[in-house]
């Protein structure tokens, strides 16, 4: 139960950056004379480095540092860019809701993803990111949803009855290999063959591409290796296309294939590899982070793994169907209260189009926006003991998330608001349910995962838990 040695290391280095005294605190841009609006102050760090260690060593402790020296609103230079940070619900909603079009979603993820992800649909703005959603909101319709939930829970069933029990077991790759496997089946209607380990590997390369202070094509680094995977995945979805074209069935790519707007518009054959990617990888790798870490706080609380469980047996069902989904509200609070922990995006990013102010602090044109979903879902300022895994803080009594329309905001808001969030809820329940009803799961009191960044955070150490069949009344084996 131990992180990497390299990660160990990082966050070695990181600690022993935190404990130099901090630099002088500098202006991005003086306001212009008149406006009323403050500048957003910070500071450098250190020479060409900046502050990438211990932002990627404990981003938690960083930002809160940062948040109590400059406020809501403060920069940086992190991974060669410097970033303007934006954290709490107020600034997220200035950012999210764009009321006067100053933020770009295209450029601002460009200079971390774009690369990997170029022309997925997160990474467009305004008219075209409008008529891209609403040709690829025909693949998730409430119908469409109620066949993938049809598709993917035998995927399920034969994935979950394969782990191996007893402690050790690794909780995040086993997941992450059977989200790949559900979206692979729901996704593309079909099972992977021999090529599973490569393209499994392809969007762990796309992912951690961005993550690097090396941001360029040297072999052997991230960077590197993410640019190599997306030119195999656009090879490999470009050669499934033309049977795809040819035929219509009930997997997304499918759906994607054929799918028109009212006026009649159809996606390109790129257009449709632009999509397939960037879903692909959004569809398993924030399912996997989800359920992951929904098991570890079950494992570490575990009369709310009891109650969860409870539930599902009350359904008296082996697998959920789509209406069942309202029927489970403990689950849900868990779903929720993990999302606000651990938001699987823990960053989102944007750029200036023109002057601007967040929060009364002036952001100059051409300046790098990361909204900090993480950080301030984890602020006492916002959230009341946020360190402390409580998840009927969204009990219909309490509802902590509703004093502010974006306190709450895994999924993002505004025209961006994430396309597949009810797709994302229904494959973590789904798998959860059926997980909770064949095993039991357990971890040390004292421990706790090794937290690496990536999209969001993630348990780098695998998530290393005692996975115990049930048995007796309280079993339900698949």
């Amino acid at each position: 139960m131990t992180a990497p040695m390299s990660l160990r290391a990082r966050h070695a280095a990181a600690s022993v950056f935190e404990r130099m005294p901090p630099r002088e605190a500098r202006p991005l841009a003086e306001p212009p004379p008149g406006s009323g609006l403050k500048p957003v102050m910070g500071d450098p760090g250190l020479p060409v480095l900046g502050h990438s260690l211990t932002v990627m060593g404990d981003p938690l402790a960083v930002t809160r540092r940062g948040f109590e020296r400059f406020g809501p609103v403060s920069w940086a230079n992190i991974i060669g860019i410097t970033i303007v940070s934006v954290y709490g619900p107020d600034g997220i909603e200035t950012v999210l809701a764009n009321r006067d079009k100053a933020f770009s979603s295209e450029i601002g993820w460009n200079e971390f993803i774009g690369p990997f992800f170029e022309r997925g649909v997160m990474l467009m703005d305004f008219e075209e990111h409008l008529h891209h959603r609403r040709i690829l909101q025909h693949a998730f319709k409430r119908e469409r949803l109620v066949t993938y939930l049809r598709m993917m829970n035998p995927v399920i069933e034969r994935g979950i009855a394969q782990w191996r029990t007893g402690p050790g077991f690794e909780l995040y790759p086993a997941t992450k290999q059977l989200t790949l496997d559900i979206a692979t089946e729901v996704f593309m209607g079909e099972r992977l063959g021999p090529e599973a380990d490569a393209v499994n590997r392809a969007f762990v390369n796309l992912v951690l591409g961005g993550n690097t202070p090396v941001r360029a094509d040297v072999p052997g680094g991230r960077w590197h290796r993410g640019l190599q995977s997306r030119k195999m995945m656009e090879d490999y979805f470009r050669g499934k296309l033309p049977a795809k074209r040819a035929s219509e069935t009930d997997d997304l790519f499918s759906v994607l294939c054929h799918a028109e707007s009212e006026d009649g518009a159809r996606f390109s054959d790129q257009d449709v590899i632009n999509h397939m990617i960037f879903t692909m990888m959004a569809a398993h790798d924030t399912s996997t982070i989800t359920l992951s870490m929904m098991g570890y706080f079950l494992a570490k609380h575990p009369e709310w793994q009891d109650r969860v469980r409870e539930e599902c047996l009350a359904l008296d069902k082996d697998a959920l169907d789509f209406d069942d989904l309202d029927a489970l509200p403990a689950m849900d609070m868990v779903f929720k209260e993990t999302l606000r922990m651990n938001p699987p995006v823990g960053m989102l990013a944007r750029a200036t189009l023109k002057d601007t102010e967040i929060n009364g602090f002036y952001v100059p044109e051409g300046s790098i926006v990361a909204l900090g979903m993480y950080a301030s879902h984890r602020m006492e300022p916002f959230w009341h003991d946020p360190d402390r895994f409580d998840p009927e803080r969204f009990s219909p009594e309490r509802r902590e998330d509703q004093r502010h329309k974006y306190a709450w905001a895994p999924f993002g808001g505004g025209v961006h608001k994430c396309i597949g969030l009810h797709f994302g809820g229904m494959e973590v329940k789904a798998l959860l349910h059926q997980l909770l009803l064949r095993y039991e799961l357990r971890v040390p009191a004292t421990y706790e995962p090794f937290i690496d960044m990536a999209t969001g955070p993630y348990p780098a150490d695998g998530l290393p838990i005692e996975l115990r069949p049930l048995t007796g009344s309280a079993a339900r084996a698949a």
